[in-house]
């Protein structure tokens, strides 16, 4: 669609018989009456409505840019493969169980997505979400605190942990794996230290962080308005789009594909809402890992501050010439990491109504990185969403639900998980090396 004043002496086909001349002799004259940001050749391609859209899909796809297409494809492979094995596994109820059991590490998830936007990496996740924990058991019941001033300490206490590696690596430019490896011994250490002699700390079944947990779940009505809701924001947030894009002279999205698009998003929130109202509903506390997940998508694609996450992550020397506060990036970027860590280990121990020299061992660490490389996020930096983080605790939580209920326990899941992980690594590799060989990197 071109934002130029409409000429009337054109036919209906756009032109008159002597300007279309003028186009055929003349290539330039077609390509700057295209819009501003359709003038570049590798991008004409994006022109011409739903057709349009489509071959710049595929042109995209060819030149390695892949999208969520593969932990798409790959969730839906693992779901059909379990559900022949067990035909429990996409029962509602199984289905609401995914979702409790999702929500405390994917919110770990997000903010390793930050760090690895950045090309670097956060290895004391699973000790600061401990460390949090026992922050909150002991405050709310070992010392009678009201539980939010216990929640608000422990998120304070991640974030304060978040600035810490941030100011050590902006100002003495110690790699951030090796911080975060110390991070994740001492923090571990201190998190035993908060627990005392006794090690293990249950939260109060009556308690109101439990129930949020453990009980609390949207009205069907609700949550049917909610998905409906997104869906009438996502849509007229586009429509507001293109006024503004027209308004600048760049191109715009077609209203039929805006509108295709509203159908196929009504139908991922519907359709889903209605399987788990057959069982229990949908978990608040999965409801807010969601929004945290919408919210910083929103702020990774549409705020300054994010345009800076990507640009340091794909060049830190040319962000810094560009005029972006790195080192206030990167104090951020840990920051919201570790906060994010504090607040899945809240997440977990409501969940599990208990804090121990446990909670965020064994495999938390493992899981929120995996989740984040598999839903997408690059390694390499620069190239990511916060989606990745739901994408992927999806894949890891299908594989470990379904070899659950298959009566196959840790070392079949270890195995399975490690060899998803490594495909989703490997596919990131070969992306990234086609997009090189395509000008596109």
């Amino acid at each position: 669609m071109s934002s130029t004043t409409p000429d009337p002496t054109r036919d209906g086909s756009g032109s008159t018989g002597s300007a279309r001349a003028t186009e055929v002799a003349d290539p330039t004259a077609a390509t700057a009456a295209l819009p501003a940001d359709l003038q570049d050749e590798r991008l004409i391609a994006d022109a011409g409505g739903i057709g349009g859209m489509v071959r710049s899909f595929v042109a995209r796809f060819r030149s390695g840019d892949l999208g969520a297409l593969p932990v798409v494809i790959g969730l839906v492979i693992i779901w059909l493969v379990f559900q022949s094995l067990n035909d429990a596994f996409l029962s509602p109820r199984n289905l609401v169980n995914l979702t409790l059991q999702s929500a405390a590490i994917g919110t770990i998830a997000i903010g390793i997505v930050l760090v690895l936007l950045l090309g670097e990496i956060d290895l004391s996740v699973g000790s600061v979400s401990g460390l949090s924990a026992a922050v909150v058991a002991v405050g709310s019941v070992g010392r009678g605190w009201p539980i939010i001033v216990a929640l608000l300490l422990a998120v304070a206490v991640g974030a304060v942990v978040g600035i810490a590696y941030g100011a050590m690596f902006t100002r003495f430019g110690v790699p951030s794996f090796v911080i975060t490896l110390a991070g994740l011994l001492g923090f571990l250490g201190l998190q035993l230290k908060v627990l005392g002699a006794e090690g293990s700390i249950n939260l109060p079944f009556e308690s109101g962080l439990v129930k949020f947990a453990q009980a609390t779940f949207l009205p069907a009505v609700v949550a049917y308005v909610i998905a409906l809701a997104a869906v009438a924001l996502y849509a007229a947030t586009r429509l507001r789009s293109n006024t503004r894009r027209a308004a600048a002279g760049l191109s715009t999205v077609p209203v039929n594909m805006i509108v295709v698009r509203s159908v196929l998003l009504a139908l991922l929130l519907v359709v889903p809402v209605a399987v788990l109202n057959r069982d229990r509903g949908v978990s608040v506390m999965f409801l807010v890992f969601l929004a945290l997940v919408v919210v910083m998508d929103f702020a990774i694609r549409r705020t300054r501050w994010g345009r800076s996450v990507m640009a340091v992550g794909g060049n830190v020397e040319a962000a810094r010439r560009a005029g972006i506060n790195v080192n206030r990036v990167y104090l951020s970027v840990f920051a919201l990491c570790s906060s994010f860590a504090a607040l899945g280990g809240i997440f977990a121990a409501a969940r599990l109504a208990a804090a121990n020299q446990s909670s965020g061992g064994v495999d938390t660490n493992l899981n929120a990185i995996a989740a984040a490389v598999i839903g997408g996020t690059s390694l390499f930096g620069g190239r990511g969403s916060a989606y990745a983080a739901l994408l992927g605790i999806l894949v890891i939580q299908s594989i470990s639900n379904g070899l659950a209920l298959i009566n196959l326990g840790s070392p079949e899941r270890y195995m399975i998980t490690g060899g998803v992980l490594l495909l989703a690594v490997t596919v990131d590799a070969l992306s990234r090396r086609t997009r090189a060989a395509a000008g596109r990197a």
